[in-house]
């Protein structure tokens, strides 16, 4: 269960990630004062998150993860909203992209790589 929190913690920061990225979008350049609250908000939890969650999990899979989860929730959240045109291929490219990120959790985890030595 231990194993699991970091992935939640990354999860949780995706999600976060959509929020303040669709947040940014409705702040018309940061002239609202509501969307941009919401957003400095979120993008602070959002890096908090992620930056706790590479304590557990390599960077470059914890960051994959959460850009593709966040992008995908953003681009998803803008079509059901109907800021952005609703495609059959749009939706099946997000699909490959939360399915790569799933992938990439459902990879053996391994110990930490030895660190480099300059010999």
């Amino acid at each position: 269960m231990k194993r699991s929190v970091p992935w939640l913690v990354l999860l949780a920061s995706a999600v976060l990630e959509a929020v303040w990225a669709t947040a940014l979008g409705l702040s018309d350049g940061f002239s609202r004062p509501l969307p941009t609250i919401v957003f400095a908000a979120t993008a602070t939890l959002s890096m908090l998150g992620l930056g706790m969650s590479i304590r557990s999990i390599p960077l470059g899979t914890a960051y994959a993860v959460w850009v593709g989860i966040g992008a995908a929730l953003t681009v998803g959240w803008a079509m059901a909203t109907g800021v952005e045109p609703f495609s059959v291929v749009k939706l099946l490219f997000i699909a490959g992209i939360v399915g790569c990120a799933a992938g990439l959790k459902a990879l053996p985890a391994k110990d930490a790589a030895p660190a480099l030595t300059s010999d």
